[in-house]
């Protein structure tokens, strides 16, 4: 397998280039046919992600992959458990170099959980080599990787599927239903919030990467860094290089849901202040954050809250709410409906979790029709590109104003974070 990064390029290229040509698989799987799946980063997420897919009927988890031999190692034993209670299948095996994956004629779909740098370059990737995608979120580690991305499903023809597990949900399907249907009245204004209490990172140090990790694999297309303590397993959320702060981790359900209750895709303008104010240490993107997207008629405020505990509205720590001129609309764990006099009308609770939306992309990957996935990659990207809009915005310290296309309009320094620098030769192509 590839080690360093020339013979990584190598079999990059090689591998999509082969599988552009000639996609391995016909556009629909037989119903009696298994389908073989990869899960490509296996932490905490991805672990969910082999686990979820491998309880599934008709589907087996070949490989688990991971740059982390530790990840693998608990991925296989997890996985194969789960796959033996499913239909007596065999352990997945463990690799670290994801083109292994891609180039398997058997291997029909893969489940991409890595960091967010690495989403878009890998899903991309795979679908040149012929895979069907399961996108965790956020789609892309900037708006041009999410342009790609759309122009890649259209160009390889494969299914993706985007993370925004929520819209799989039947309380929250049956909630956006009542919204655009005007049960509280005519609806302007969405606002969508995460409060958590996450710790300090601390002030990290220069140490040799552990031996079990392979650190310039694990960075991938981002310009190589030096291994510091406090970057990973999840930290490496809160560093621009690598991640997209609250708003690209958390904020992308809230604002999701809000974007598709109101109806709308892009922005006219959109606003963002907040920063790093409770501990004063290496993390990067703001704990506090209020950004508000102006689409003209109509407004969507997302509120982050890393380091207080307590939500909004009815004390949720994740929630979307809608106001109509009727009553407000309130979703976190199913949703509740109040009248124009704040009176309670309905409560309907909804412990769903990740499978119904796995197996929805399980089916629209057996039809061979991306019409049937609940979160196609094109309305996971417009929900996305709100989060990149505001975290531009935050870094640039004023409003950005966006054109039809959802591009930043007028303003040279925005721009500049519409792409990332990348290691050379490791920029995604379509």
């Amino acid at each position: 397998m590839p080690t360093n990064r020339r013979d990584f390029l190598k079999a990059a290229t090689a591998a999509a280039f082969t599988c552009a040509a000639s996609p391995a698989f016909a556009q629909n799987i037989p119903t009696g046919e298994r389908i073989n799946m990869a899960v490509i980063g296996t932490g905490s997420r991805g672990m969910q992600h082999g686990v979820g897919f491998a309880a599934l009927p008709g589907v087996f988890v070949k490989y688990v992959c991971d740059v982390d031999d530790g990840h693998s190692a608990a991925a296989v034993k997890s996985v194969g458990t789960k796959a033996a209670a499913n239909d007596n299948t065999p352990a997945p095996k463990a690799i670290r170099d994801l083109h292994e994956a891609l180039a398997d004629k058997e291997i029909h779909a893969v489940s991409i959980a890595t960091p967010d740098h690495w989403h878009a370059p890998a899903a991309i990737l795979a679908a040149a080599a012929g895979k069907h995608v399961y996108l965790e979120k956020p789609c892309c580690h900037n708006p041009h990787e999410g342009e790609l991305l759309v122009a890649a499903q259209k160009k390889f023809n494969r299914v993706i599927q985007h993370g925004t597990q929520r819209r799989s949900w039947p309380k929250n399907i049956e909630a956006i239903e009542k919204v655009k249907a005007g049960e509280i009245g005519k609806v302007l204004f969405s606002r969508g919030w995460y409060a958590n209490n996450r710790p300090t990172i601390g002030k990290g140090k220069a140490v040799p990467a552990p031996a079990n990790l392979d650190w310039a694999l694990w960075q991938g297309p981002a310009p190589e860094t030096a291994y510091h303590d406090n970057y990973v397993p999840y930290n490496w959320h809160w560093f621009w290089n690598w991640g997209t702060g609250e708003c690209g981790n958390n904020g992308i359900h809230a604002l999701d849901l809000c974007r598709w209750g109101l109806g709308v895709d892009t922005p006219k303008k959109v606003t963002s202040s907040g920063g790093r104010y409770h501990f004063d240490d290496d993390w990067e993107t703001p704990d506090t954050q209020f950004a508000t997207f102006d689409f003209g008629d109509k407004l969507i405020q997302w509120e982050a809250l890393s380091c207080n505990p307590r939500g909004v509205e009815i004390a949720s720590g994740f929630g979307a709410a809608f106001y109509g001129d009727k009553g407000t609309l309130i979703i976190d764990n199913g949703y509740t409906i109040f009248d124009s006099k704040n009176k309670q009308i309905a409560k309907e609770p909804d412990s769903t979790g990740d499978q119904v939306h796995f197996q929805n992309f399980i089916d629209a990957v057996r039809a061979g029709d991306q019409t049937k996935l609940h979160a196609p990659i094109e309305e996971g990207y417009k929900s996305t590109l709100l989060c990149h809009l505001a975290n531009i915005s935050q870094r640039v310290g004023r409003t950005v104003h966006v054109d039809a296309t959802g591009r930043i309009k007028d303003d040279d320094a925005a721009m500049k974070f519409w792409s990332r620098e990348y290691r050379p030769g490791w920029e995604p192509k379509v």
